[in-house]
């Protein structure tokens, strides 16, 4: 049997720094498949803007959020979960573990079977992927942008292309997690540009993100897009509070 490099790697690395359930603290993996069994994964689609669950069907919202220029979100599970909201944090902050965007995405990809949307990326050649993207302070503390790694994997699953620098992010901003809904909104105001225009005219833009919280980053994300000529705009995140 061939001993591959990267087999070597992972033998190598689980003999020195072996890794754990961050659930049942299991010797494998960050996240073991019985846990990762235990996440529930939504199996509908909600309005984005509600603050009370309202299932949508094929409209992405509902009547009175029709004129938001985020037209739906898709979202794996709840971010009330409390092993979700432990593999999120151990992603986005210390101890930055950039290898749980492979189980976070996988659980995307399950609610996408889960809802049947076989259409959705149709057709293929004008959809794309686009990260929400970091200011660039904020990537270099952390040292990449998790929206960007689960878009990487979605992108290659799906057969659908991704762009990760024609969406930047202009302007410093509070993290949203430290402020009100209406505060939230303020703070991201005008905060991105689309460098190149050209590349998203007339295309199914999704947006790809962690976490979705009252949607302002979305929304304004959104927003820019459609300003620069995108047909559509939609969100997918791992986890909606």
């Amino acid at each position: 049997m061939k001993f591959s490099f990267l087999n070597f790697k992972k033998f190598f690395l689980d003999l020195f720094w072996p890794q754990f359930c961050l659930g049942c603290q299991k010797e494998g993996d960050l996240i073991c498949s019985d846990c990762f069994s235990l996440i529930e994964i939504l199996e509908y689609q909600f309005c984005p803007f509600c603050k009370t669950a309202q299932r949508v069907l094929d409209k992405g919202a509902c009547a009175a959020h029709q004129s938001k220029n985020l037209k739906g979100l898709f979202a794996a599970t709840s971010y009330q979960n409390f092993l979700v909201k432990r593999l999120l944090k151990s992603f986005k902050y210390q101890p930055f573990l950039k290898t749980l965007a492979k189980p976070l995405t996988d659980l995307i990809i399950v609610h996408f079977l889960l809802i049947d949307k076989k259409k959705i990326f149709q057709p293929v050649d004008n959809s794309l992927f686009i990260p929400i993207p970091l200011f660039s302070s904020r990537y270099k503390w952390r040292g990449f942008n998790q929206a960007e790694e689960i878009a990487k994997i979605l992108s290659l699953y799906f057969r659908i292309p991704y762009q990760s620098d024609n969406l930047i992010k202009i302007k410093k901003t509070q993290p949203q997690t430290e402020l009100k809904a209406i505060e939230r909104e303020e703070n991201i105001k005008n905060a991105f540009k689309v460098s190149l225009p050209k590349d998203i005219q007339g295309k199914k833009i999704f947006l790809i993100d962690d976490i979705f919280t009252t949607g302002a980053t979305m929304e304004e994300a959104a927003k820019t897009l459609k300003q620069a000529g995108a047909r559509e705009v939609l969100g997918i995140t791992v986890a909606r509070e």
